[in-house]
């Protein structure tokens, strides 16, 4: 194909993606607080885990949700994208993310997760499924990919109480499009007294400025 058709098909197939997911927003700014990352997988196995960690009960993004109660009335809260925070695109190098110096753009597309209460405390597994698709500029041979978890009690004035930020990497090879797998463990906050814990929800997004500084990726060809 003419290097003029791949660039055009390589456009459509972003703004495809794009609409399907029905996600706006830029790869910019820490929307959540602070954290340290924890390293994810992109890998089949971390697939595999994600599956059995939560026996096939993912949600598509964009699909209603509401808050799971197990048979010990706890409620393990629902799951939204950050709004700004839906996307992560990257451009060439010194170049901003759009048009022909895309270098690559990541979505998040499902999700999945559980709670666990022990003295007090809720654990929490949040699994994350996503797509990185490579622009015009073409992409590095693999990419990091930053998203951050944060419990927040919606209200007047929402307040967070608890914040991670996990990380993987997505090995993009030869490929123009490329599934990634995560789940985030580790993720521990106070059962909440009374009703309180219904107004709580758990917002996940990108999160560029949690990348660890690292020497510049060379770009595959």
């Amino acid at each position: 194909m003419p290097i003029s058709g791949r660039t055009g098909a390589l456009r459509g197939l972003l703004v495809i993606t794009a609409a399907s997911l029905t996600l706006a927003g830029c790869g910019g700014g820490s929307m959540f607080g602070g954290g340290s990352p924890s390293s994810g997988g992109g890998s089949p196995s971390m697939t595999d885990r994600f599956t059995q960690l939560f026996s096939g009960k993912s949600t598509e993004v964009g699909a209603p949700q509401s808050p799971q109660t197990d048979e010990n009335d706890l409620t393990c809260p629902s799951v939204s994208i950050r709004p700004g925070a839906s996307t992560y695109a990257v451009g060439a190098a010194g170049k901003p993310a759009v048009g022909n110096d895309l270098a690559f753009q990541a979505t998040i597309t499902r999700t999945a997760r559980s709670c666990d209460l022990n003295a007090g405390q809720i654990s929490v597994k949040l699994g994350i499924q996503g797509r990185v698709i490579v622009g015009p500029a073409g992409a590095p041979a693999a990419v990091d990919v930053p998203l951050r978890v944060a419990v927040v009690q919606e209200g007047v004035t929402p307040k967070t109480i608890a914040t991670k930020v996990f990380q993987t990497t997505v090995q993009i090879g030869s490929e123009t499009s490329v599934p990634f797998s995560l789940v985030g463990e580790d993720l521990v906050y106070p059962m909440p007294t009374g009703t309180a814990g219904d107004s709580y929800i758990f917002y996940i997004g990108f999160d560029p400025q949690a990348l660890k500084s690292q020497a510049p990726a060379r770009k595959r060809r």
